[in-house]
């Protein structure tokens, strides 16, 4: 009897093993099946011929990639010789250097470190000295200081040879620059409010920025070809000194779809990011934006298109973006392009994207 009970036992404990796998596998095949399908609805092919037909405007050396539900749902690589360029090669990313530098600030606010609402000279006492006090931290990301800027087509060359720290050229805003207009009474672009931003970052955590963003934004996300160091030994330039690649940059893209998470850790309150993606001061006049940006609100350290879509362009052709409404995020990076960026030709690559994803948008 014993051993027809010690018979029984193993039968039904091999059954449940079975079950289990059956199970199991049922699971995996349930995923594969949806995968596939959702997969099978996308149909990138518009999107390629887009990129032949303007490949000379673009460049011989770009990737797009475009990221929905978790995962990467298409990538295309174009470079002129093997080894040109790809995914992880690092260029230069200019304007869009102060999304991350926007992030970095919202890390203070979720600390409760710091308010956007804050006065700057509450950290910089000489900019109470100068008739400057009533700057916030605000007006710093949404370019509405006030401060004098520098005139068109000055601003890719920043001026940086001038200063050997962060901390002399934004003390030179203060005591150098005159005050144009009160702040948060028009939108003029500018380096000078990130730059100021990223200062009172460094007084206070008393590190540097470029470590600040290491530790904060650029390894928790794994961007590990991203850095804002100045390899001429320079100022380090939170409003257009980073280099970055487009797998790097996706990633920071992707932890802003899911609302601050990224790899399961959270870099992001939900609050922060939603301040990050939604346009501030929108009413006030606009004195000067970037070619192609008149029609477009910023947020913190980036740009509201029409359309619930989140993004920023650089000279260099750069173009990450977040389609809110359509859930998913993009970038094309370009390297070294022919020309400078046509945003009508980028647009009617988003727009071909667009026809692949779900989504009653206008």
């Amino acid at each position: 009897m014993i051993q027809i009970s010690n018979q029984s036992r193993n039968a039904e404990t091999m059954s449940s093993k079975v079950t289990a796998i059956c199970l199991d596998f049922s699971l995996v095949l349930c995923f594969l099946l949806i995968w596939l399908a959702s997969s099978a609805q996308m149909n990138f092919s518009e999107v390629d011929v887009l990129l032949k037909q303007n490949q000379k405007q673009i460049g011989n050396n770009f990737v797009v990639l475009v990221w929905k539900d978790g995962q990467q749902v298409y990538q295309k690589q174009v470079e002129k010789q093997v080894g040109d360029f790809n995914a992880k090669t690092q260029v230069p990313i200019g304007n869009c250097s102060q999304w991350l530098t926007a992030a970095l600030v919202m890390t203070f606010v979720d600390e409760g470190k710091l308010s956007l609402d804050d006065k700057v000279s509450k950290f910089i006492p000489i900019y109470e000295k100068y008739m400057k006090s009533y700057i916030t931290i605000r007006n710093c990301l949404t370019n509405t200081t006030g401060i004098q800027a520098d005139a068109a087509g000055a601003m890719k060359i920043l001026q940086k040879g001038k200063f050997e720290s962060l901390e002399d050229e934004v003390n030179s805003f203060a005591s150098k620059r005159e005050i144009a207009t009160n702040p948060g009474t028009e939108f003029y672009y500018s380096h000078v409010g990130p730059n100021i931003a990223g200062r009172i970052l460094e007084i206070i955590s008393k590190k540097s920025f470029d470590r600040l963003i290491q530790e904060r934004i650029i390894r928790p996300l794994k961007m590990r070809g991203t850095t804002f160091a100045d390899d001429k030994g320079g100022a380090v330039n939170p409003s257009g000194g980073a280099q970055s690649t487009a797998n790097d940059y996706m990633n920071f893209l992707a932890m802003l779809l899911n609302k601050g998470e990224f790899m399961g850790k959270r870099i992001l309150s939900e609050k922060s990011v939603e301040q990050i993606l939604t346009a501030q001061l929108a009413e006030l006049p606009v004195k000067s934006v970037p070619k192609g940006y008149d029609d477009q609100k910023e947020g913190l350290g980036t740009w509201i298109q029409k359309g619930n879509v989140v993004g920023s362009m650089n000279l260099n052709g750069t173009w990450p973006f977040i389609d809110r409404c359509r859930n998913y995020a993009a970038i094309i990076m370009v390297k070294d392009p022919e020309t400078d960026p046509k945003r009508e030709i980028y647009q009617r690559i988003k727009e071909a994207i667009d026809a692949q994803m779900s989504g009653n948008c206008n």
